[in-house]
């Protein structure tokens, strides 16, 4: 992670990276395509006076790639409330990405007294992506195949931007992934569901759709994450696929720390 000038040097934990050393204690899970250093575009613009960030990688990613599991969201869970425990953090934030925003409501559905608020970004709700087998087979191609991260990552983010763009993003995932984990979590998100499970929890939720993100869209949040929690609220960013902390990094970090950093009230 390149270190922006008001923060102290980044911290390399087990399986994170920490920024700053504000009293706000934040969580960040990544998606499918990412990995905590994927986040470094935002780096310059957190205030790491307020907060305390920690980038976390999930086995089988980044830092974490020499880790084995059985690549499941409670396995995430256990992982991040373990390391939260060995920080002395006893109440914090979480932001996710993606298949991060499974993973960070099992994070909650373990420790419900431990967490204040979510920013979900373009998060798969928890019903999961609800992937027909035709459409899972699809993706399974990109387990093992390049092309098949290129194709996704242009597809999810309207096929817009620039192809040497795309192709960094996806470089950027093959290295920082492990073809078990990659698979292993796809098979989480793809296909679960424990909507029941968090329907009607009071928590402050703040949801972030890109408004060329022709999936993870407005009308689908509208369904389940705001259906499902009563202190939800919807954010469509412009200019933004699905990647909107690597589209438009500057503008992303302002918006998300508008609610996260509110909890200093």
């Amino acid at each position: 992670m390149s270190m922006p000038a008001n923060a102290s040097q980044p911290v390399a934990l087990n399986g994170s990276c920490q920024v700053g050393n504000g009293p706000l204690r934040i969580i960040v899970l990544s998606g499918w395509f990412g990995c905590a250093d994927a986040w470094s575009p935002l780096l310059d613009a957190l205030d790491t006076e307020q907060a305390s960030w920690l980038f976390f990688d999930y086995r089988g990613y980044g830092r974490s790639r020499h880790l084995r599991g059985d690549y499941s969201f409670e396995e995430v869970a256990a992982d991040v409330l373990r390391l939260a425990d060995s920080l002395g953090w006893d109440r914090f934030a979480l932001v996710g990405h993606s298949m991060g925003g499974m993973a960070m409501q099992r994070v909650l559905l373990a420790a419900p007294h431990r967490v204040t608020r979510m920013l979900a970004v373009t998060a798969v709700p928890a019903c999961g992506a609800r992937m027909d087998a035709q459409r899972l087979a699809s993706f399974t191609v990109a387990i093992d195949e390049l092309a098949g991260r290129r194709f996704i990552i242009d597809y999810s983010t309207g096929k817009r931007l620039p192809a040497a763009w795309v192709e960094r993003m996806a470089q950027q995932s093959w290295d920082n992934s492990t073809p078990a984990a990659f698979g292993g979590y796809l098979a989480q998100w793809a296909t679960g569901d424990f909507s029941a499970a968090v329907a009607g929890n009071p928590v402050p939720v703040k949801v972030m759709v890109g408004e060329h993100d022709p999936s993870l869209n407005a009308d689908l949040m509208q369904k389940t994450w705001l259906a499902w929690y009563p202190n939800a609220s919807l954010e469509i960013l412009p200019n933004a696929g699905h990647y909107p902390m690597n589209e438009i990094p500057v503008a992303f970090a302002a918006s998300a720390q508008a609610f996260l950093l509110d909890q200093a009230a």
